[in-house]
């Protein structure tokens, strides 16, 4: 069992947008070695989640970070009072990880697919944990 993990560092530019950090991902897959497994990635913050989304349209992520306004808004009124509790709701709303399955050396997504970091609480730098394992 071959196991590989590496921080990728992650640069925001805004409050909020998400970034396709597939290929990122990728590069990581391919330096493991593995050939068949999961692929783990995991953001170590508690207001940028991942998630796997539609990575062709734009608009899908405009779609995400809009939706996610109208449920969390910014400014709302929330206990937690150092402005970003919108931001952690998100990011609970969304996950801080997502699971791929390796095969043959890649990453098992379907065609429109992608792995997304989104940001809720930028603009900032950020660490992403891509940590693959298997055979």
């Amino acid at each position: 069992m071959k196991t590989h993990t590496e921080r990728l560092p992650v640069h925001t530019g805004d409050r909020e947008e998400i970034i396709n950090i597939t290929s990122q991902v990728e590069d990581v897959v391919k330096k493991s070695g593995v050939q068949s497994g999961i692929c783990i990635i995991f953001s170590m913050h508690t207001t940028c989640a991942i998630t796997i989304n539609e990575n062709a349209d734009p608009d899908v992520k405009d779609d995400l970070v809009d939706g996610l306004a109208r449920i969390f808004p910014h400014g709302g009124k929330y206990r937690h009072s150092e402005g970003n509790s919108d931001a952690h709701l998100k990011t609970s709303a969304v996950g801080s990880s997502a699971t791929v399955i390796v095969d043959q050396g890649r990453l098992l997504l379907g065609t429109w697919q992608g792995i997304m970091l989104c940001e809720f609480d930028g603009p900032r730098p950020r660490t992403v944990a891509v940590h693959v394992q298997g055979m």
